[in-house]
């Protein structure tokens, strides 16, 4: 029986067969981009625990958290609140999103952006430059160790930093031989989308040092930012908890305050 996880990762990968452009005309276009904004740097400079809180309009597993929302009134109110970064869905069939999002969210803040996405193929990575994120995520448990080499280096070389997810230390070990320096723990099994609280601080402490931290999924509160900062990380990516909060803005402040 597929999983979430399968159904996304074949659709994403199917696109890809599709897809006639070449990595080379798209490497090409990046040369005249501004820098990014540096996202692991600004997760370094947080006082206390940094928030990278997330615009996310519906999940596979809960269909629609905010279906309608803004993306840059969004932004501007998590920023507002206190967050280090942000982190946006493009993927548009599962959760909603698109590139607009992405880009009318970074547009309405100075907050360095991530693209949330499902990246399997080396041009969604120059796609996400493109797009104008700051940041690109590498799922460790949808790519294979060459893919995970791979992507991690063409990032490095445009520019993005890469924010390497994985959920075991299988994948954290897979994290390092590609050099990844900022590592992401999601709570939430990708296979079954339920959360286990406890993951990320079992995990922390086998995360080595220099490596920017970052706690992913199953945030709820203020209580879970505080266990989580004790535990070691320097972040947490906040989703469900701060786009369905009624006064988004509070709720970034609450997790920043913790």
């Amino acid at each position: 029986m597929a999983t979430y996880l399968d159904r996304i990762l074949e659709r994403h990968r199917e696109d890809a067969a599709a897809d006639s452009r070449t990595l080379g005309e798209l490497v090409a276009q990046t040369a005249a981009l501004p820098p990014c904004r540096g996202f692991r740097a600004t997760l370094l400079t947080a006082n206390e625990i940094a928030v990278v809180a997330e615009i996310k309009r519906r999940s596979p597993s809960k269909g629609d958290l905010h279906a309608d929302l803004d993306p840059a009134e969004i932004a501007r109110a998590y920023e507002a609140g206190g967050a280090s970064c942000l982190s946006v869905l493009t993927d548009g069939e599962f959760f909603g999103g698109s590139v607009g999002d992405l880009q009318a969210a970074r547009g309405a803040v100075v907050l360095p952006v991530i693209r949330k996405d499902f990246t399997v193929d080396p041009r969604d990575v120059a796609d996400a430059r493109l797009m104008g994120a700051d940041a690109v995520l590498l799922i460790a448990a949808a790519l294979d160790p060459f893919e995970l080499v791979e992507l991690h280096e063409l990032a490095t070389e445009l520019g993005l930093d890469a924010l390497v997810e994985v959920h075991d230390e299988p994948e954290l070990e897979e994290a390092m031989n590609a050099g990844a320096s900022l590592v992401g723990v999601n709570q939430r099994d990708l296979v079954t989308f339920e959360v286990d609280h406890q993951r990320a601080e079992r995990m922390a402490k086998e995360i080595p040092d220099g490596v920017v931290k970052v706690a992913e999924s199953g945030v709820r509160g203020p209580e879970d930012a505080a266990r989580l900062r004790e535990a070691g990380y320097h972040a947490v990516l906040v989703g469900e908890s701060v786009v369905t909060a009624a006064d988004p803005s509070a709720a970034v402040r609450a997790l920043v305050e913790a």
